[in-house]
């Protein structure tokens, strides 16, 4: 009878363990997913408050070119319209998805790797009806991009080449994402290795587009070779 009771003890004991245990991380998962939406909301902000901005002034620069004009001052104006130009090119939304929340989080991220030095390309179309919401769909990219930017940022050869690709589209009927970007590493490593040496928010993030992969019945894909790694991501639509 005390042997039972011990072993029913014991058993209560393990399973409260593993619920606490379980209810932690949790809860660091929620604290991870709401930081990372505020980040992604402040960045998308950001940009909207800049492009406010240039737009209060839009008065005061058709005023100044008029008057450069008036003066045939054409050296001072050409000066003053390649400002401009640099000006709005920092700011537009120049991806466009057809999803609006897409072209915010992906204008962000690549304005933010630009200004970084690294090299982006992107092509990126996605259809206006889909399974997965505007809000995971955000954080599946947002992750993948800060990932990406991050491992473009840890290169240290001033010689080597930093970039990230990106293509979001169709394919067989799912929506297809796929993000490649350089690394510092020489030489091939396990991915298996390669996502349990990422810890704190980024392991947290990596398990994140896996989550949100597998609630959508998709499938993640993660390859690498030296100096370069990708990730697919497919949804079914």
């Amino acid at each position: 009878m005390l042997i039972l009771v011990a072993l029913c003890a014991a058993i209560i004991s393990v399973i409260l363990t593993i619920l606490i245990l379980k209810a932690k991380y949790e809860k660091r998962l929620s604290k991870f997913q709401d930081s990372v939406l505020k980040k992604q909301r402040d960045e998308v902000q950001n940009i909207y408050q800049t492009m406010r901005a240039w737009r209060h002034d839009y008065h005061n620069h058709i005023q100044s070119i008029k008057a450069m004009i008036a003066m045939d001052k054409k050296e001072e104006l050409s000066d003053y319209l390649d400002n401009l130009e640099k000006d709005l090119d920092s700011i537009d939304i120049a991806i466009r998805t057809g999803n609006v929340g897409l072209d915010a989080i992906l204008s962000s991220k690549v304005s933010i790797a630009r200004k970084n030095n690294i090299d982006v390309n992107c092509t990126a179309k996605v259809p206006s009806n889909l399974t997965i919401t505007d809000v995971h769909l955000c954080a599946i990219v947002g992750n993948l991009m800060d990932n990406a930017i991050e491992a473009c940022e840890k290169i240290t050869d001033k010689s080597a080449q930093k970039f990230i690709r990106i293509y979001i589209g169709l394919f067989k009927s799912q929506l297809y994402i796929s993000v490649t970007n350089s690394t510092k590493e020489k030489k091939r490593r396990r991915l298996c290795e390669l996502v349990t040496s990422k810890l704190g928010e980024h392991g947290f993030g990596l398990r994140r587009i896996d989550k949100l992969a597998e609630k959508y019945d998709g499938y993640v894909n993660r390859k690498n070779e030296p100096g370069i790694f990708a990730t697919e991501v497919m949804l079914p639509l």
